[in-house]
């Protein structure tokens, strides 16, 4: 069986029924998750726990996704944050200049979000890949 490198996720959303349903189908995938109504619990989580994966709606009362995200990059710069938001196609260069790796589109499938959390496993052994000194 191949090591999962995302073990722990924080998912944040304020609108209830879309963070559970996003927690449990990732919890029923085998990641640990944790939830946030809002940016700003979202950067107290991020404070006080270590996530390998970051997973915000943009559009949140008190802090949107952007401003989380970079909150969230100050704390932690190795993070990998993703975004999610019904138009996607307006927020992909602000959300890229914020460290955001992906941006998903509200609805999503779960096919969509399992080939995304396939992607993000890519690149984090990318990452964690030695570098060959010749």
């Amino acid at each position: 069986m191949k090591t999962r490198l995302v073990n722990r996720i924080l998912v944040v959303d304020d609108t209830e029924i879309m963070r559970d349903l996003l927690a449990e189908v990732l919890h029923n995938d085998g990641y640990q998750v944790d939830k946030a109504f809002d940016g700003i619990q979202a950067v107290e989580m991020v404070t006080h726990n270590q996530y390998d994966l970051v997973i915000t709606d943009m559009h949140m009362p008190r802090q949107n996704g952007l401003i989380t995200a970079r909150h969230i990059r100050q704390l932690a710069p190795q993070l990998m944050i993703v975004m999610t938001d019904s138009y996607p196609d307006k927020l992909g260069d602000a959300a890229s200049r914020e460290g955001v790796i992906a941006v998903i589109c509200k609805p999503f499938d779960l096919t969509e979000l399992r080939n995304l959390m396939l992607r993000i496993e890519e690149l984090m052994a990318a990452r964690c890949k030695p570098v060959n000194k010749e």
